[in-house]
């Protein structure tokens, strides 16, 4: 049921509702991805039971953040550089952009540092640890949110114990 396009909601809860009520109400825990159409097939079906978005796609959601702040600072690396080429393109000097230690420019260490921000740091190549460490002193907030969205992935992997995790979750 987690591919419901153009599905439509109501003749599925018809269907469900086919079922035994107290065999429905029965049911605890529901866990789901975050699709509307699914929450709202779950909460007419299943009225007593829990609704818990599943650890993929909260974790796909912090990763996907990451990802958007970097693609953020990417645009604006590519304006700048822009601004730069016209400015001396009108004064007709040739535009030679920075370069960084690692031989990246701005914008081609904002987009060569697409995979380095889903690995976990004891992942990272030799060039991905330099790569990253320039990223995070010209971008430190995306570092927080890189860590951030580490911590949770951790979280995630390594408690077993519902109590101790939500007792994670808080504290992160």
């Amino acid at each position: 049921m987690a591919i419901l396009k153009g599905v439509d909601a109501d003749k599925i809860i018809d269907r469900l509702k086919t079922l035994n009520e107290r065999k429905r109400h029965a049911v605890k825990e529901i866990t789901l991805d975050m699709s509307p159409t699914m929450v709202k097939i779950a909460k007419k079906s299943f009225s007593k039971a829990i609704i818990v978005t599943d650890r993929f796609h909260v974790q796909q959601l912090a990763y996907d953040a990451v990802q958007e702040m970097r693609i953020n600072y990417r645009w604006q690396a590519i304006d700048q550089e822009n601004k730069e080429m016209e400015l001396a393109k009108s004064v007709k000097k040739k535009y030679v952009p920075e370069i960084l230690e690692n031989g990246d420019t701005l914008k081609q260490l904002l987009a060569r540092s697409r995979y380095i921000l889903f690995k976990r740091k004891s992942k990272w190549t030799p060039s991905q640890h330099r790569r990253a460490e320039l990223l995070f002193k010209y971008y430190p907030d995306l570092e927080v949110a890189y860590d951030l969205a580490m911590k949770l992935g951790e979280i995630y992997h390594t408690v077993k114990d519902k109590a101790v995790g939500l007792t994670k979750l808080a504290k992160w």
